[in-house]
């Protein structure tokens, strides 16, 4: 990682190398020494910038589920007359995310513990948000005779599980690409509420062209 030449990349490089450390060695594992160090900065120096190393976690946590929400909501804007073409961007958002920001996603779902009650409760509701909006499409498609859903509630987990599940495993110069990759899990996901893989594709190809 590049050291910081002032004080305004110095917050970015701070947050970047507090993802990787609490990937590599986990949250409770790394001291603000090591942080500071990897930064190229006195440990001092950090106080600048955070209160402490739980200060740190929040901001990495709230971040990735503020990033992902924005995303979803993003596509879901694109296609709110289209609940077929909502649902594939749903999956290809989810996925697509959790492969690119792996590390962060780790992070997020390993240190929920870590963080203090008050930081807890603003992540688990972001989570909460986010699971509600790809429920509130496949409710739609229920309720719409588009799709056979069978628990709507369930369904969600599983998308969200997939999601999970990719950035544990994902790499960038593996043997399936991320295209590849995407197509297989959306398939899977249209294929168990009995939607054709050819709906709603048009539409999420233009939206994202």
């Amino acid at each position: 990682m590049p050291r910081p030449t002032n004080g305004v990349r110095t917050p970015d490089a701070i947050r970047e190398a507090a993802i990787e450390l609490f990937y590599e060695h986990g949250y409770e594992a790394t001291s603000l020494r090591e942080v500071a160090a990897k930064v190229g900065i006195r440990v001092g120096s950090l106080y600048n910038h955070i209160s402490g190393k739980d200060e740190l976690l929040s901001s990495i946590m709230t971040g990735i589920m503020d990033d992902l929400l924005g995303a979803l909501r993003s596509v879901l804007r694109q296609h709110k007359d289209d609940p077929v073409a909502a649902l594939r961007a749903c999956v290809d958002t989810h996925i697509r995310f959790h492969a690119q920001r792996a590390h962060e996603v780790f992070i997020g779902n390993s240190e929920l513990r870590a963080l203090p009650a008050k930081a807890r409760r603003r992540v688990v509701a972001k989570r909460d948000q986010y699971e509600k909006l790809i429920r509130g499409v496949i409710e739609e498609l229920s309720e719409k005779g588009e799709a056979e859903v069978v628990d709507a509630r369930l369904q969600t987990y599983a998308i969200v599980a997939m999601g999970t599940h990719v950035s544990s495993w994902y790499k960038p110069r593996g043997g399936m690409s991320l295209e590849a990759i995407v197509q297989a899990y959306t398939e899977m996901i249209l294929r168990q509420v009995g939607i054709s893989s050819d709906v709603g594709s048009e539409a999420v190809a233009m939206a994202g062209s």
